[in-house]
């Protein structure tokens, strides 16, 4: 059982880091155009909080064989602080007035966490709470793509929820669930469970949508009569379809 646990643990640590590598094929999108588009910068700070409660909830001094998750989770919280930089470097003001506050709120969260957790609690106290601020921002992690879900079901278009941020959402929070349930700690199996279901959600929207068009809806789309469209008061130029061979979409993963 030990056994199995450590290698659904090494599991858990590919997959999680192929799920932090995947937007970087969106980060280059955006660095390339100079905006984010209507990509939401929420899912990669949730992320960073996620991944700093949970590397801090791993160390040993807080819970016993976890040393799987503090490493992974170490990393995620690198790899996500960069991609908050891009996003904020290339955000509207509105959005990275509103990011930025998002991100003063994550580091205010983990400080608090961190210092409690050291100074004012010890041993099943100490894993009880650091477990339940996991257990609660993993949740809110993994639902805060539910916005960009709410975008496909709208515009009937997954040119915003890539795809393989979606399969490794669904493979990471599996491998998790797995890796939880074998060590018998309900903080790592609860979010992920969730994070699984989530993941499976996303996964039946893109085959529902991935053959249409991205910016389908009357209410994202509507042209200037200068051969662009514009979305949400932003210009994009007009792909003709027929021109270059290609949809819109097929820019995305």
């Amino acid at each position: 059982m030990e056994v199995l646990h450590f290698l659904f643990g090494v599991f858990g640590n590919v997959t999680a880091l192929f799920l932090f590598l995947s937007p970087t094929i969106t980060f280059k999108r955006i660095i390339k155009s100079k905006s984010t588009e209507q990509f939401s910068g929420v899912p990669y700070v949730m992320t960073l909080l996620n991944c700093l409660l949970s590397a801090w909830y791993g160390l040993p001094f807080v819970s016993k064989n976890n040393i799987l998750v503090s490493t992974i989770n170490g990393t995620g919280a690198a790899i996500e602080s960069i991609y908050v930089l891009i996003y904020i470097i290339y955000a509207p003001k509105k959005e990275k007035a509103k990011i930025l506050g998002l991100y003063t709120f994550v580091l205010t969260v983990f400080s608090a966490v961190a210092l409690i957790s050291l100074f004012v609690l010890h041993g099943n106290g100490r894993k009880l709470f650091c477990g339940l601020a996991a257990t609660i921002f993993s949740i809110i992690m993994y639902a805060s793509p539910l916005s960009i879900m709410r975008l496909v079901i709208k515009t009937k278009s997954v040119e915003f929820m890539p795809f393989f941020l979606s399969l490794f959402v669904f493979l990471c929070g599996t491998s998790w669930f797995i890796y939880g349930l074998l060590g018998r700690d309900a903080f790592v199996a609860i979010p992920n469970g969730f994070g699984c279901g989530l993941g499976v959600m996303q996964l039946i929207l893109y085959f529902i949508y991935r053959n249409n068009e991205g910016l389908s809806s009357p209410e994202m789309k509507k042209s200037n009569g200068n051969g662009s469209i514009e979305i949400n008061g932003a210009e994009k130029p007009h792909q003709d379809k027929q021109a270059n061979g290609r949809a819109p979409q097929d820019d995305q993963v």
